[in-house]
């Protein structure tokens, strides 16, 4: 599936090691346009991330993948990247450029307690 819209917000960056090595993970959030427009939070994995593309005020053309799983009979939906296009060349020249490190950085935790019932695996 494909989502056009603006780049309005940036959540911070998430990294962590696991047990197949280190990840990154990168949520942002675009509008949709048209005349009831939608604000949608999606995430990127790895070099799934493009940081080009990720500028707030930039368009972008999102290809993506939904996901739907069941915890303690509730329902939680991902909406994962795996491609993202900048629309507008100019919103890139027009935004003042960050670097990686000006992104906060927010360590998660790589275990979860197994007897907290309310905890989340996921």
């Amino acid at each position: 599936m494909d989502i056009k819209g603006r780049v309005i917000q940036l959540l911070a960056l998430q990294t962590g090691e696991g047990k197949n090595g280190a990840w990154k993970k990168q949520d942002f959030v675009i509008e949709t346009e048209g005349q009831y427009p939608k604000k949608v939070c999606i995430s990127a994995w790895g070099d799934k991330i493009n940081e080009s593309a990720l500028q707030i005020g930039n368009d972008v053309n999102v290809s993506f993948d939904i996901e739907s799983r069941e915890y303690n009979g509730r329902w939680y939906t991902d909406v994962k990247a795996w491609k993202i296009e900048s629309l507008s060349a100019s919103s890139v020249e027009a935004m003042p450029t960050a670097s990686t490190s000006s992104r906060p950085t927010t360590e998660l935790p790589t275990t979860f307690k197994s007897d907290d019932e309310d905890s989340l695996p996921f």
